[in-house]
């Protein structure tokens, strides 16, 4: 069946149809909030503009999924999904909304920071409790389908959500008010999501009260979770070809951001003709889409390819175009060679992630498997931190450094140099280790 078909039959499902709308409702919110908050921080005239400035902004979008990630299951195995989706959305309500406020009297300062950090542990905390309550409303062979349905989904929403958000954003005059009100607006999702939930049973979404452990254990918990991880890697160090894999996509993201962080520099500061927030965020927008329309080649291509050279000479390759993404900047800087550069590296962004993943999910065993994805997920995140934070000591505020850029190329082709060369081909099983 087609995916279309897929999700007509689940929709058919009542309680499917509740929590599907509740994500779609609750994931344009974000979206919409999250453009509101890159166009305050990247592209207002109230931003600073700078590295340094991008950098922090980048640690206050990302530490959430890093941190917050990996230890949400603990309570969510506590607390009823239920009364998280009604209350952490009607939470994000009053933060929204105190965002907003605190932009029209004060501007952007160390409380909008705090806020959004705030604002940004809580959509991640939802978005692990609407995974976790999946299994209630959809069980069978079905659970596979929505699992590989629903967050794609979801992630669509999210970027109808920002297009929704920048249109919002300008409809309204440069300035203050339309930082606020792009952001604002987002709120009218919140309440919207923390409606629909309300319409569940307290108890449907889980945990049931059978599987609750009591609240004394909960450090106890958390401990061995942490042990966990550490545990997860140790076995992936030994498995040796998904550590290496995790290993050459951490680089990748480190080196990825760097450009990310350059690309905005050079949009807001370089290439923009007028005013910084419209044409800064034009050329920045244009960016973006050639930056989609590479995912998209890597998920056409990257199936068809890697099923005939396999996984690993795929991430070669990948690494390589990468390379030449680098060398364009290197030889020229205009708007024209930023696209070119932005298609390419995000074939080979999206193009070596979803071989990475397929290595992960081959070669780890399911009762380590959950480990491996968290430490990944904060690994994937991390990595695009510590780009954020060498992006903010090396490049100028205009974002444009040649040698920079001779860097960026010559570590995508030692990667692949290393990876190819020396990479492992076969998964060591535990008992050589």
């Amino acid at each position: 069946m087609t995916a279309l078909a897929d999700l007509r039959v689940l929709l058919r499902l009542r309680d499917f149809r509740r929590l599907f709308a509740v994500r779609m409702v609750s994931q344009a919110g974000d979206g919409m909030f999250q453009v509101g908050l890159a166009t305050l921080f990247f592209f207002s005239p109230q931003s600073q503009g700078t590295a340094a400035s991008i950098a922090v902004a980048f640690t206050i979008l990302l530490a959430p999924f890093t941190i917050v990630g990996p230890w949400a299951g603990v309570l969510l195995d506590r607390w009823r999904r239920r009364q998280v989706l009604v209350v952490v959305n009607l939470m994000r309500v009053v933060l929204t909304l105190a965002v907003a406020g605190t932009i029209l009297v004060s501007g952007i300062g160390p409380a909008i920071y705090v806020l959004a950090l705030t604002i940004l542990s809580l959509n991640r905390f939802l978005l692990a409790a609407l995974s976790a309550s999946l299994p209630q409303v959809v069980d069978g062979p079905q659970l596979l389908t929505a699992n590989a349905l629903v967050p794609t989904l979801g992630a669509a929403a999210a970027g109808v959500g920002g297009l929704a958000g920048i249109l919002v954003g300008l409809a309204v005059p440069e300035g203050i008010a339309r930082d606020a009100t792009s952001l604002g607006v987002a709120s009218v999702f919140f309440v919207g999501a923390s409606v629909i939930a309300a319409g569940f049973p307290a108890a449907r979404l889980g945990p049931s009260p059978a599987t609750v452990p009591d609240a004394g254990p909960l450090r106890s918990d958390l401990a061995h979770l942490g042990r966990g991880l550490a545990e997860g890697a140790r076995f992936l160090v030994r498995r040796r070809t998904p550590a290496q894999a995790l290993v050459v996509m951490g680089v990748h993201r480190f080196l990825y951001g760097v450009t990310f962080v350059a690309s905005i520099l050079i949009s807001r500061n370089l290439l923009s003709t007028g005013s910084a927030a419209d044409t800064g965020l034009g050329v920045f927008a244009t960016v973006l889409a050639a930056t989609a329309v590479g995912f998209g080649a890597a998920i056409v291509l990257t199936p068809t390819v890697a099923a005939r050279i396999g996984p690993r000479a795929w991430i070669v390759v990948c690494l390589l175009l990468a390379c030449g993404s680098q060398l364009v900047l290197v030889a020229t800087m205009t708007h024209a060679s930023m696209l070119v550069c932005a298609v390419a590296l995000g074939l080979a962004a999206q193009g070596a992630k979803i071989a990475v993943d397929t290595i992960v999910q081959r070669d780890t065993p399911d009762e380590f498997r959950g480990r491996a994805f968290a430490f990944y997920d904060v690994l994937y995140n991390s990595a695009f931190i510590g780009a954020a934070a060498l992006a903010a000591v090396t490049l100028p505020d205009k974002g444009y450094s040649r040698p920079m850029f001779v860097v960026l190329a010559a570590a995508y082709a030692l990667t692949a140099l290393a990876f190819g060369r020396w990479g492992a081909r076969v998964a060591r099983t535990v008992t050589d280790a």
